[in-house]
């Protein structure tokens, strides 16, 4: 969400990306960084394990939604 927050900072266009473990982590850190929403998009957890293949399908999965987030109100 750091980063998210020091993207934004600069003006460029950001959305913050992580595993479902983190939903409410990334939330909360939002909040204290003193951010209402976030474009955020969320993948299946874990993610540590997995093999290259399911990391492209992960990503593929996500893509259309990654670039929504990124887009939406700009």
């Amino acid at each position: 969400m750091h980063d998210f927050a020091a993207l934004e900072g600069r003006g460029v266009i950001a959305a913050f990306l992580a595993s479902t473990e983190f939903v409410v982590a990334a939330a909360s850190q939002a909040k204290a960084l003193g951010y209402r929403e976030v474009p955020s998009v969320f993948v299946p957890h874990p993610i540590q394990d997995r093999t290259d293949d399911e990391m492209r399908a992960l990503a593929e999965g996500a893509l259309a939604e990654i670039l929504a987030a990124v887009t939406r109100g700009r």
